[in-house]
This record gives structure tokens, C-alpha cells and sequence, in this order.
């Protein structure tokens, strides 16, 4: 794998954040491998009533997810999490079941839809999580993205916009090398 993108369906950020790493993929023919990032592990399940809906319905995703990287369907998991994104955050709609069960019709996941609903893959979802918050962390959030032959991984980029495809490549080939020094640690600024 060229990356590893561990995210949480339910944030806008992160979905940002992915299609600028698709475009990266696709123009540089990397591979990339979908893992969870649970922002309710995060924040040790204490979930406003308004977004539970939307955070049990992650939680579903992200078992599927870690059962596909499980099967090496890595693929797979990008396009579910393409078809999740794109029913949700694109069209504006809230993450729920509905949307849930239309965007595993969409990707023809239907043989591993069973993992949604089965608690055995909670384990996986947590142990990824760990991986992830273990590599970038503490005081992170979704995305983390980590990349062959370095010691951590990073919380973001976090865009704002998905940038053209110039543009994306010239923040991948901007972040690579920073990413890979053990000594670099944040470039921030604040959100518009």
C-alpha cells in the first residue's frame, strides 16, 4: 500500500480529505487502504442525542470497512466509503441506515453486508482506531493518514475544498517529505 487512510464516514473534513486523496491515487497510480477511525471511540462514546443516528450508522460502515481490509478488499471499502460520502455529505442528506444500505447496493457489496450488523468486528474497528490515534496522536482527529517508511502518521491534510488535480498532487508532493521526517511535527492555521 502507497497510503493509509483511516477515517470516520461522519465527518465532512475527512470526506474532503478523501477525494483529494482519490485524485492523488488516480493521477500517481498509488494504492490506498480504507481503514476506521471511530469518532465516538474518540470521544469515548459521548455522542449529542442529534448525532447518534449519524454516528451509529458510522459505526456500521466502519465494521464493514475493517471486514473487507480484513478480506484484502481494499477497493472495496474505498468504494463503499465513495458511495457513503457521496449520499451523504455530497447530497446533503444525514448518514443513516438509508443511506447506509444504498451505498452498499451501489458499490455491490451486498455478500459482505452482513459484517454491518455483526458486533464480532467492533474489535477490528477499535484495534484500527488505536492504530491510528497510537501513530498521530493525542489531540487528533479523522482523517489519519499514514504513508510507507515513516515513523507517524498525520491528522489531515484537512482541506476546506477538494482542489483540482494539480493542486492535489502539489499537497501530496509537499506533505510527503515532511511526513516522513521524524522531526516535523504540525503546520496549522486556522479554518475559514
Amino acid at each position: 500500500m502507497d497510503a493509509t487512510f483511516f477515517f470516520d464516514p461522519v465527518c465532512p473534513w475527512t470526506w474532503r480529505t478523501s477525494r483529494w486523496l482519490v485524485a492523488v491515487a488516480q493521477a500517481r497510480g498509488l494504492s490506498v487502504e480504507w481503514r476506521a477511525f471511530s469518532l465516538a471511540i474518540l470521544n469515548d462514546g459521548q455522542v449529542p442525542p442529534e448525532f447518534a443516528e449519524a454516528m451509529a450508522a458510522s459505526g456500521r460502515v466502519l465494521r464493514l470497512v475493517e471486514a473487507l481490509r480484513a478480506q484484502g478488499r481494499h477497493d472495496d471499502a474505498g468504494r463503499l466509503y465513495t458511495e457513503v460520502g457521496a449520499r451523504s455529505h455530497d447530497a446533503g442528506d444525514p448518514l443513516g441506515d438509508k443511506v447506509v444500505a444504498a451505498a452498499v447496493d451501489a458499490a455491490g457489496l451486498t455478500d459482505a453486508a452482513a459484517a454491518l450488523d455483526d458486533d464480532r468486528w467492533d474489535a477490528a474497528v477499535h484495534e484500527s482506531h488505536a492504530l491510528a490515534y497510537g501513530s498521530a496522536g493525542p489531540d487528533i482527529g479523522s482523517p489519519v493518514l499514514m504513508v510507507p517508511d515513516a515513523a507517524r502518521g498525520i491528522h489531515g491534510p484537512i482541506i476546506t475544498e477538494v482542489p483540482g488535480t494539480e493542486d492535489a498532487l502539489t499537497i501530496w508532493d509537499s506533505m510527503l517529505p515532511l511526513i516522513r521526517l521524524d522531526t516535523f511535527h504540525e503546520l496549522k492555521r486556522a479554518r475559514r
